[in-house]
């Protein structure tokens, strides 16, 4: 039986809406390093769309699959989407070359 759209699986898990993949560790103020994930991320990506006030979020478009990386819910930028994928993988693999991401064993719930 095939799954509804909006539900797709990680590591044998079952997800539903957006989920939080990572972390970045060790950044006391988003604000403070929300221009240097932009510009890292940009020199990465050809889709890269960001923004500024109140929280930082940013959005790595590939195809129809969307990686976002936001303060939304937390004082962290968490890396978040609603699927998993090599998409996501790729974007983590991204930060991991200048920033301590914190990568979960398991996808987290967000709220956003």
């Amino acid at each position: 039986m095939q799954q509804p759209t909006h539900c797709r699986t990680f590591e044998g898990h079952k997800v539903v809406g957006k989920m939080i993949f990572a972390e970045l560790a060790g950044h006391e103020n988003y604000a403070d390093t929300h221009a240097d994930l932009v510009k890292t991320l940009k020199g990465c990506f050809s889709s890269v769309e960001a923004g500024l006030q109140g929280d930082s979020w940013i959005w790595i478009m590939d195809g129809a699959d969307k990686v976002a990386i936001d303060t939304f819910t937390s004082m962290t930028h968490q890396v978040k989407s609603c699927t998993a994928g090599p998409h996501v993988q790729q974007v983590i693999d991204a930060l991991r070359v200048k920033y301590n991401v914190r990568v979960f064993d398991e996808p987290l719930e967000a709220w956003d």
